[in-house]
């Protein structure tokens, strides 16, 4: 065996070598579970998470160099080369690189750019030098990547990770609370479901293209893949075959084997190592993660503590299944263009308001649901003003989705109980490429289709337009169920009067005295160019559209080299172009926007 650099020599209860997520969760199980000298030994000159270190009172050995790892006398050496230690247990957490492992889509640095302060544009690992201001993806759905999101995030980035396939019961409790900080923080968007296609290049930007219509294509100052890690080898690691057959070293995240810690379970160390070298422990309570089934009311709070990070300042009933409310954030503000959506959230073990079981809730009473809502805004000022952009608190237009034995709604039945006051959770990240960007001269033709409360983001994008003085004519249509249903209805009718550029053309399908007429009646038989005051053309027109996606018609690419078909019935899509407008698509700007609500 290697000696270290040096004759001095340490007695531990536990030695951890690695600084990475699981690391850091064994040593912190460890020291909860009674053991009073643990080290956690690092090449590096930091660890995954620092903060966790005086939070924890951990002790770190940093820049030390592994040597080796021998058994004498029924106790683990492990050499370096600043000291020799005396363990009676040690666990590896050392991971590097799977040299097997190769992005999901392939990188063309190139393509993607160069900062010319900090290097390439896209990379596997490594964080850019400068991070402060800078907007950061991280792709990865592992306890690595989520040690670059925190990394990034604590260097004053704004990150988004993009994580589909992330299940937090496989992350390490370090990382899966880490995580959970920085969403509570709004330090950290997640998007659980979605990982990037394609990287493109937008000016000297690099440009993710995601593989689902619910998240935009974004632009970042860095893409950053995370690599699938792996533990070195004994031999690399210079481990005895003794030391190996001790029964007192472990690997973390290794192949499954007797000596293994899986990642998920690190914080149940403490019991691993009581039953097999320190049998005067008493391992310690797992955290909350792992004991929330538990459904008292201690439990509750303090899962509503852990992720919630937002207030309910308004609750108006529109009706008994149409609200408007408003949510002021703990952190950060609320800054936004118009048309974009944030993300709102309720914890599986808050109360229903009908009868209905969420399938499998056993297995997810613990965790959050989330759901995407298009920001709302109010057209005045008590005032009388037109409203300007709110940066303190978000407005969402929402209706409850009531459950049927075919899809039982997870967020609306737990949000109609709530009222003024109560906590929620709000996404750190307001996104979405359904803006006014492309409404460039002050005398377009803007028409909005919305059905029911897909209006939510033409609410602000009508008072935005009306605000900086839009000169052409404003013309926004919905159609909803009943006229109880137009949630913004009076508000309209005060913006109709003040300016006479703007026209609301609201048309409920289910009144006796309305004749039953869908938007693409309303194109078809001219009502929009009546209201518009001029002909419905692609050259002075721009469209957008946002709700139910019968309404909207999207079509899709057909195998027979560049055209398309539309769907049926007929959607509002079909009937633009067919007068010569031109979807708004990936990288093939036109004049028909859209935002599917569903």
């Amino acid at each position: 065996m290697t000696q270290s650099a040096t004759t001095d020599v340490a007695d531990y209860d536990l030695i951890v070598l690695g600084g990475t997520a699981g690391g850091l969760s064994v040593a912190v199980s460890s020291l909860r579970s009674g053991l009073s000298r643990v080290r956690v030994i690092v090449p590096e000159g930091s660890v995954a998470f620092p903060s966790l270190v005086p939070e924890n009172k951990i002790e770190v050995g940093y820049r030390e160099q592994i040597l080796g790892v021998d058994v004498v006398n029924d106790l683990l050496v492990v050499s370096t080369d600043q000291r020799t230690y005396r363990a009676r247990g040690c666990l590896v957490s050392l991971r590097h690189r799977d040299p097997t492992w190769s992005p999901p889509i392939a990188i063309d640095t190139a393509v993607a750019g160069v900062d010319p302060e900090s290097g390439p544009r896209v990379t596997i690992d490594d964080l850019p030098a400068r991070l402060n201001d800078r907007d950061v993806l991280v792709v990865g759905h592992t306890n690595h990547a989520v040690e670059l999101a925190a990394e990034a995030a604590d260097s004053g980035a704004g990150v988004v990770l993009a994580a589909s396939g992330l299940d937090p019961a496989r992350l390490a409790p370090a990382a899966d609370a880490v995580l959970r900080r920085l969403e509570r923080e709004r330090r950290l968007t997640v998007l659980y479901r979605a990982v990037p296609d394609e990287i493109g290049r937008h000016g000297d930007y690099p440009i993710a293209f995601f593989n689902d219509r619910r998240t935009p294509d974004l632009e970042f100052d860095h893409i950053v893949f995370a690599s699938e890690r792996c533990t070195p080898t004994v031999e690399e690691l210079k481990i005895t075959a003794a030391a190996v057959d001790s029964g007192r070293l472990w690997f973390n995240g290794a192949p499954e084997g007797p000596m293994t810690v899986p990642s998920g379970h690190s914080w149940e160390v403490g019991r691993m190592l009581a039953d097999a070298v320190f049998p005067e422990l008493e391992p310690a309570e797992p955290p909350s993660t792992l004991r929330r089934r538990v459904r008292h009311q201690s439990a509750i709070e303090e899962l509503c503590a852990e992720h919630y990070n937002a207030t309910i300042t308004a609750f108006e009933q529109r009706h008994s299944d149409l609200w408007v409310l408003r949510v002021r954030p703990d952190h950060g503000d609320t800054s936004h263009l118009p048309g974009q959506y944030a993300s709102l959230g309720l914890g599986f073990w808050e109360d229903r308001i009908d009868d209905y079981v969420d399938p499998s809730i056993d297995d997810k009473w613990f965790k959050l649901v989330r759901r995407s809502y298009s920001i709302s805004h109010s057209m005045f000022e008590p005032s009388g003003y037109l409203a300007p952009p709110d940066t303190e608190e978000l407005e969402f237009y929402i209706v409850l989705v009531p459950a049927d034995d075919q899809h039982v709604s997870a967020l609306t039945p737990r949000l109609a109980r709530k009222q003024v006051g109560d906590r929620i959770y709000l996404g750190p990240k307001v996104a979405g490429r359904y803006t006014l960007s492309a409404v460039e001269h002050p005398d377009t033709a803007v028409v909005f289709f919305a059905t029911g409360t897909g209006e939510a983001p033409h609410n602000s994008m009508i008072v935005e337009l009306l605000r900086k003085g839009h000169t052409g004519p404003i013309v926004s249509t919905v159609t909803v169920r009943n006229w109880a249903d137009l949630g913004y209805l009076e508000a309209h009718r005060a913006l109709e009067e003040r300016f006479a550029n703007y026209r609301y053309l609201p048309w409920p399908t289910r009144e006796a005295d309305v004749p039953k007429r869908y938007l693409q009646d309303l194109i078809r038989d001219g009502d929009i160019e009546q209201a518009l005051g001029r002909a419905l053309k692609p050259d002075s027109t721009h469209a957008f559209l946002c709700g139910n996606p019968a309404m909207i018609g999207l079509p899709e690419d057909s195998d027979d080299g560049g055209e398309v078909r539309f769907p049926q019935p007929t959607g509002v899509i079909e009937l633009l172009t067919e007068r010569g407008f031109t979807t708004d698509t990936r990288g093939r700007p036109g004049n028909i926007h859209f935002e599917e609500y569903w």
